[in-house]
């Protein structure tokens, strides 16, 4: 009897539809293999506080690598950028697959772009690491704290009293959700940095399931899986978690020598905008991590645990 493979994801359209993609990925190379969508319901599904205030790091993860370890999935899939970077005994990450577009992207009332919005400008997003680097422009914006969904962030946009002049968001949940007609900017990463891992997906089961680890192997994207273990070193290094201001965005180029190697940028922000450092750092593929915790170590000689609130 062949077996059921029982993946388990969040119940948001966004989660489900991401997990789909890994669905049809996975029948690509396992068509004889039958699958089963399970619901798992998190705490950050369950609550409409900010993150910070539930627990940041992990709260949309926790109950998806509980059901794992409990034997009631086998398989989970989550946003990457969600993951502590801390790694779970008995779960292995068995595959990562080729990444959205990594960048953020700007809602704007009547088609604006970001730097035509106005002083006073409302603009809505739940990230610190967004609201420190729009602080940081310096354009007189009013940054308001949002929770929701993509479709419920996007109804706040409009020309009402009470409604926002703008949300940002993640250019990959937008296309993931046929949403790209909302945008009215990307967002250069030089203005913006997007945080680790956003746009990549990661694909985790038990350590112990060797059937599993197997059947998913080909759904890994070797570049995706370097660029984003070095912008994850270099959170892990930062000890700062998915809410931290920190941004890092990791780009697999061809070096001098026609070998491919990892072009890291990073940058922490302080909330208010009064403060930032922001550095590159580049080597061979084989070096991703180490890479990571490189240019961790010189943001930190600038000054980037104070901005971050650690007095280390």
């Amino acid at each position: 009897m062949t077996r059921t493979l029982r993946i388990g994801t969040r119940a948001s359209l966004l989660a489900r539809t991401q997990t789909q993609l890994v669905i049809d990925a996975f029948a690509g190379s396992n068509p004889d293999v039958p699958v089963e969508v399970v619901l798992v319901s998190t705490e950050g599904d369950r609550s409409a506080q900010p993150l910070e205030q539930i627990g940041g790091t992990g709260v949309f993860v926790s109950a998806l690598r509980e059901a794992l370890l409990a034997g009631e999935i086998d398989v989970a899939v989550h946003s990457f950028k969600d993951l502590p970077t801390a790694p779970a005994p008995g779960i292995a990450l068995a595959a990562v697959p080729p990444r959205e577009d990594p960048r953020d992207a700007l809602c704007a009332r009547d088609g604006l772009s970001l730097l035509e919005l106005p002083p006073g400008a409302r603009i809505g997003t739940g990230s610190p690491r967004r609201t420190a680097q729009l602080n940081a422009l310096d354009r007189g914006w009013q940054i308001v704290p949002i929770r929701g969904n993509v479709d419920t962030r996007l109804s706040r946009v409009g020309s009402g009293a009470d409604q926002l002049d703008a949300v940002v968001l993640a250019v990959a949940g937008l296309h993931r959700l046929g949403r790209g007609e909302a945008i009215t900017e990307l967002l250069d990463p030089i203005q913006v940095l997007p945080a680790a891992a956003q746009g990549a997906l990661a694909v985790e089961c038990r350590e112990s399931d060797e059937d599993a680890r197997s059947l998913l192997a080909p759904l890994d994207d070797h570049a995706t899986r370097a660029a984003v273990a070095a912008e994850r070193s270099l959170l892990t290094a930062l000890e700062a978690g998915c809410t931290a201001p920190v941004g890092a965005l990791a780009e697999i180029t061809e070096g001098d020598d026609g070998l491919l190697e990892v072009f890291l940028r990073g940058s922490v922000t302080a909330i208010d905008g009064s403060d930032a450092v922001r550095l590159s750092a580049s080597g061979p593929l084989n070096t991703a991590e180490k890479i990571g915790q490189r240019l961790a170590a010189e943001l930190i000689d600038l000054g980037a645990n104070i901005m971050m609130g650690s007095s280390k």
